[in-house]
């Protein structure tokens, strides 16, 4: 029987699967949840929709949630992230419905999205709560047979959690973006190194010398800023939080408005879950030749509209995911990947290793609402500590690397109150 699905071509599948395999030698922790779940097959009979980037890194994530008994469709969370010859594969070699199209537009991001919500889930797996959005706004005939979702990135658990304080959310959606071993490695190393690629693939810019500026200073941003001052580049932060922009201080950086770096910066970049963090009076005072772009989920935090009317024609594509658009004075801003993900945009996402513990976090978080969803209210939940305790002791023992344990009497001395210095 013929898979479902709406990709690029079937002819691009051998090379998807060979570059799935690649990502697999790199995520140990996952390959090990896949092998129990191949054994006990804890998700038997659910079916899962998932709307998540389709990569390498992915493609080994739903295989083992295939593994674990689930029926698993996959489509595109961002039009530009997709790779055409690891959604061909997925149909092909692992029989998984996929809808996605690298660059397809916006009507058929969100075609795809009804197609894989006519599966009619019974877990939600988001990358940016579009699939929650989906089922609230306009498939609300499909809430009740929905026992929980999870959301992978911190501007979908904004969305959810605003859901939750409005008494919106129908069913309860574990964050797995709050796991520390989620937003502490995949946030930052994953982030950092895979943006920094994104913007030299892009532009074959030398960054070493030029002035960077990181909107935000949460995981992500850290991430960026850290990997650009590696490169040689002078950083500046800019922040609204004061506790952020303090740690940013501390961590060496300077910190300012956008509007102060604006008339510094060769490079921006974006990451902060929040709307027009680059603004029209921003773009008024950039320098010649400055390069604008975002790491946030959605293309919202350049203001896009701002720019092209600031412009005096229609931007020229003088790179592969380089727009080049020339101001009234003669300035030209280029902005990278159309807004969205550079990372993704323009490079291939997060290395393996680090989304090892992401989908590890996403498996055993269906597991766990499996399990539990009876007892959970319609809220936002983190991982539990002793799922991301696991993940994080699979991965060290994967490395090869050894920790201590405590002794009786250690465990002793921190469990009570009466002996002192």
């Amino acid at each position: 029987m013929a898979v479902e699905h709406h990709v690029r071509s079937l002819d691009l599948a051998p090379g998807g699967r060979l570059r799935i395999e690649w990502a697999e030698n790199d995520m140990p922790v996952l390959r090990q949840i896949r092998q129990r779940f191949e054994r006990e097959k804890p998700l038997k009979g659910l079916r899962i929709a998932a709307c998540l980037h389709v990569t390498t890194e992915t493609a080994n994530l739903v295989h083992t949630l295939q593994a674990g008994g689930a029926e698993v469709v996959l489509t595109a969370s961002n039009p530009l992230s997709t790779q055409d010859d690891v959604a061909a594969s997925l149909v092909a070699h692992y029989e998984i419905p996929v809808y996605a199209i690298k660059g397809e537009d916006n009507r058929t991001y969100y075609e795809h999205l009804q197609r894989a919500l006519d599966h009619q889930p019974h877990i939600t797996m988001d990358d940016g709560a579009d699939l929650v959005s989906e089922l609230h706004k306009n498939r609300t005939e499909l809430l009740d047979g929905v026992i929980g979702g999870t959301e992978e990135t911190t501007t979908g658990v904004i969305r959810l959690r605003a859901m939750a304080a409005d008494g919106a959310l129908r069913f309860p959606v574990i964050a797995v973006n709050d796991s520390m071993t989620k937003h502490m490695f995949d946030n930052r190393y994953g982030t950092g190194q895979s943006t920094i690629d994104g913007i030299v693939r892009a532009t074959n810019l030398l960054l070493a010398g030029r002035t960077v500026v990181v909107g935000g200073y949460g995981w992500c941003s850290r991430g960026i800023a850290m990997r650009a001052r590696g490169m040689g580049a002078n950083v500046i932060v800019t922040e609204v939080d004061p506790l952020k922009a303090l740690e940013a201080t501390m961590d060496g950086y300077r910190v300012m408005p956008m509007i102060e770096a604006a008339p510094q910066g060769d490079v921006f970049v974006t990451s902060t879950g929040d709307i027009n963090v680059i603004d029209r009076q921003h773009f008024e005072v950039m320098k010649d030749g400055a390069v604008v772009c975002n790491s946030g989920h959605f293309n919202v935090e350049v203001n896009i509209p701002a720019l092209e009317s600031l412009a005096v024609a229609p931007p020229r594509r003088v790179r592969p995911y380089v727009d080049q658009y020339v101001l009234r004075d003669g300035r030209r801003i280029h902005l990278l990947g159309e807004g969205r993900l550079i990372n993704l945009a323009a490079a291939e996402g997060h290395p393996a290793s680090v989304m090892d513990m992401s989908f590890a976090n996403q498996a055993l978080a269906a597991e766990y609402m499996v399990k539990h969803h009876d007892t959970l209210q319609n809220n936002v939940y983190r991982v539990p500590q002793d799922v991301d305790l696991e993940i994080a002791r699979l991965k060290l023992e994967a490395m090869g690397i050894r920790i201590d344990t405590l002794t009786e009497e250690q465990i002793r001395y921190l469990n009570q109150w009466q002996e002192g210095t």
